[in-house]
């Protein structure tokens, strides 16, 4: 006879049919770096301990995503999610989910934990990377910490942490001179390079589009040093690839403001202190951390999750009437 199996778990369903297969979740609020276009210079107010998901909740979350509600892929964020501590245990229980498990970084502490995550399970990582230039990177992050990303960076790749890629934002008269630079620097290293529109999501509120520089921007900057052909996007990934023309390297343009992708957005967050966003910029919240504290069963926290999703927007609408920016900020939200 053969081994019953369990059945699929019904599709994470939005009403607009959209189906969620990834989730990201936060593991920290806190950031080691200050970056300009994030925080003001003495930081946030940080979550307190108390209020953070312990591992076997964030375990048990991730669990029923996986389990339950079809959850392929889990990306673990922060803040910068290498301050978690005993993150390489935490990730090699992860792992055992059967979910593709992935890391976005600053990458200031990654040369020393690459391969032990490696080996705990981690499939691949995302470095932000503004800059290649030692003064530049101090007074965007405020802290002189460029060698050791760098050394994040080679030690993820020499891991096997494969594809590594290397997220910039690139901003108007801040570092948009250093396009090509960070593509050239990607191809030499192996990396695989990503540009990202910058978005309304800083703790101080003084986001100015006129400072975005569009991906239509980027893309003319690039074409005048390569030719590109199109790669397109795989499935509902939020970047737009293309081919360096004579080599086998691909540049990513997430243009999250000027070609929003959310008729094909498969993500939900879940933020270090267990509240879940149906999007990036939902302006509210559902308390999985309570429905946990409480009590609840499996059961009960699967409906809560599916209402959650069930009740997602169309769309961010940044540049529409009306726009409302989410309480919370990037880095308590989780990339």
């Amino acid at each position: 006879m053969a081994p019953r199996t369990s059945p699929a778990p019904a599709p994470l369903a939005d009403r607009f049919g959209r189906v969620h297969t990834d989730l990201r979740i936060s593991l920290t609020d806190r950031c080691n770096l200050r970056c300009t276009y994030c925080m003001p210079a003495q930081g946030l107010d940080w979550l307190p301990k108390p209020e953070l998901l312990t591992d076997d909740e964030l375990l048990r979350l991730a669990g029923i995503a996986v389990r339950r509600l079809g959850i392929r892929t889990l990306r673990l964020t922060g803040g910068e999610p290498l301050l978690r501590r005993g993150l390489p245990g935490l990730v090699e229980r992860l792992a055992e989910l059967g979910a593709e498990l992935s890391l976005t970084t600053n990458g200031v502490g990654l040369a020393r934990l690459a391969p032990e995550l490696k080996r705990a399970g981690l499939h691949r990582a995302n470095v932000s990377l503004d800059t290649l230039r030692p003064e530049r990177y101090a007074a965007l992050t405020r802290r002189d910490r460029l060698a050791d990303v760098l050394a994040g960076l080679a030690a993820a790749r020499d891991a096997g942490l494969r594809p590594v890629k290397v997220n910039a934002v690139p901003v108007r008269g801040v570092n948009d001179d250093e396009l090509v630079e960070l593509v050239e620097f990607a191809v030499r290293g192996g990396y695989r390079m990503r540009f990202i529109e910058s978005m309304p999501l800083d703790a101080q509120g003084t986001w100015d589009r006129a400072a975005m520089v569009t991906a239509e921007e980027v893309l003319a900057v690039l074409g005048g040093r390569w030719r590109l052909t199109p790669v397109g996007r795989h499935g509902n990934a939020p970047a737009e690839e293309w081919r360096l023309d004579g080599t086998e390297h691909v540049v990513g343009v997430i243009a999250s403001v000027t070609r929003p992708f959310c008729g094909g957005c498969d993500r939900v967050r879940l933020t270090a202190d267990g509240q879940l966003r149906n999007c990036l910029f939902a302006t509210a919240e559902s308390d999985l951390r309570a429905l946990l504290r409480s009590g609840a069963d499996d059961a009960g926290i699967e409906a809560a999750w599916r209402a959650c999703v069930a009740g997602k927007g169309p769309g961010h609408r940044i540049g529409e009437a009306g726009f409302e920016r989410p309480a919370r900020s990037m880095s308590a939200i989780g990339g």
